[in-house]
């Protein structure tokens, strides 16, 4: 006679359903009580069901292996080990362990806990492994030679002389328009010099139209991009290998050939400097740019409003950990004045780039009033720098590039 229930009661873990009421429909059929194979071997060997063993290594300090056949077993085991090495341990230990110890011998057979993945809290922490200041200095010597041989190798650029990167860790503080009125700037200031300017920011191209340039660039015998020249510049963007209204919506792998072809497939020619306007922030492009070709300095671009200039800091910090020198702040947007009454106003904050200069011990290289004709320049296609030279506005840009001239180390030979 068939029951309707299954009266298997489990010895193990193994099988959590096991020995729960399985009900089922009576259609007409003789009544049957479903018992997975394994079940029934069970059942009919009257044997206790074998006992998985998990093999847990704890590994640091002293090797030990043992075998356990159940997440609390493993929990005592090495609960039981810690307190025999470290006699403050336990107390340390937390819940934290416990969580790991029912997670891993779930997940694989052979559950392997690490001394070293185990929290660390603080310099005195019972569970960092020991070792003497010989294998310290070996294992940070080794790291170092293998953080090395991932990065790139710095090649400068054919034909360029010295690099110069305007940078900004937010948008919308005028760091393009800083860009291109710092290259006029340094042409200005030395006829002699030959200046280019190049746009790295992919998804917002702003030079084209800042320097009123439009069209593709021509194709040179081997087969480089000749870039476009207006006002004695020589300009190459993204801008000019799309439609003007057309989004970029690449991934990370297609920005980075991108960059490399602004960079490496154009025809410079000789040049003494070349300004990179950087996109905004510390992500991709920034660091392949900084890794893939030598740079004589970075400025920083921020207005004096604090949300900018902790954006600024970090921009500021990222250059200094990839070893490229900051030559100083601009501190844009710095002041309005009236054009009626000429009563001035610091719409976003008085000096707040002076205190970051000070604090990351560099220099204000200069001033960048908010003033309604170096917008109006800028849109239009003809900057200040060159449409108004005589403007107090102007001559702000010129005093900043005669700084950033002078702070530069001498080009290589």
């Amino acid at each position: 006679m068939f029951s309707s229930e299954s009266t298997y009661t489990p010895q193990d873990d193994q099988y959590p359903d096991q020995g729960k009421t399985i009900p089922f429909e009576d259609k007409g059929k003789s009544p049957k009580s479903w018992v997975p194979q394994k079940r029934k071997s069970l059942l009919a060997t009257g044997r206790p069901p074998h006992k998985r063993r998990l093999c847990l290594r704890l590994q640091g300090g002293d090797a030990k292996r043992c075998y356990v056949t159940s997440s609390a077993r493993a929990e005592a085991v090495v609960t039981s080990t810690l307190h025999e090495r470290e006699p403050d341990g336990r107390k340390a230990m937390g819940a934290w362990p416990r969580l790991l110890l029912l997670l891993l011998p779930r997940i694989s057979p052979r559950g392997c806990v690490r001394r070293s993945a185990w929290p660390m809290s603080g310099p005195a922490s019972p569970w960092r492994p020991r070792s003497s200041g010989a294998d310290s200095d070996a294992l940070r010597d080794r790291r170092t030679q293998i953080m090395a041989r991932g990065l790139p190798k710095q090649k400068p650029i054919e034909g360029v002389k010295q690099v110069i990167v305007v940078a900004s860790g937010k948008g919308g503080v005028g760091k393009s328009t800083t860009a291109v009125n710092l290259a006029l700037a340094l042409g200005a200031n030395d006829s002699s010099k030959a200046i280019g300017l190049l746009d790295v920011d992919v998804f917002g191209p702003s030079i084209p139209k800042m320097m009123n340039l439009r069209g593709s660039p021509e194709l040179s015998e081997s087969n480089l991009m000749r870039p476009l020249l207006n006002y004695g510049i020589s300009c190459m963007s993204m801008g000019f290998l799309v439609e003007e209204t057309a989004p970029v919506v690449w991934r990370g792998l297609m920005v980075m050939s991108a960059i490399e072809k602004l960079i490496r497939q154009v025809d410079w020619g000789q040049l003494d400097y070349l300004v990179i306007d950087m996109p905004p922030g510390t992500g991709d492009v920034q660091l392949s740019v900084s890794q893939n070709i030598p740079i004589s300095g970075a400025v920083i671009v921020s207005t004096p409003q604090d949300i900018a200039l902790m954006d600024a800091h970090k921009g500021a910090e990222m250059f200094r950990k990839v070893n490229v020198p900051v030559l100083g702040l601009i501190q844009n947007m710095s002041v309005f004045q009236c054009p009626k009454c000429k009563h001035e106003t610091h719409i976003f904050g008085a000096d707040g780039a002076k205190k970051l200069a000070k604090t990351l011990g560099l220099d204000v290289l200069g001033d960048i009033p908010l003033h309604l004709n170096i917008r109006e320049a800028a849109d239009s296609g003809q900057p200040i720098v060159l449409s108004q030279p005589q403007s107090n506005e102007a001559k702000a840009y010129l005093r900043i590039a005669a700084e950033v001239v002078k702070r530069l180390s001498p080009p290589p030979a």
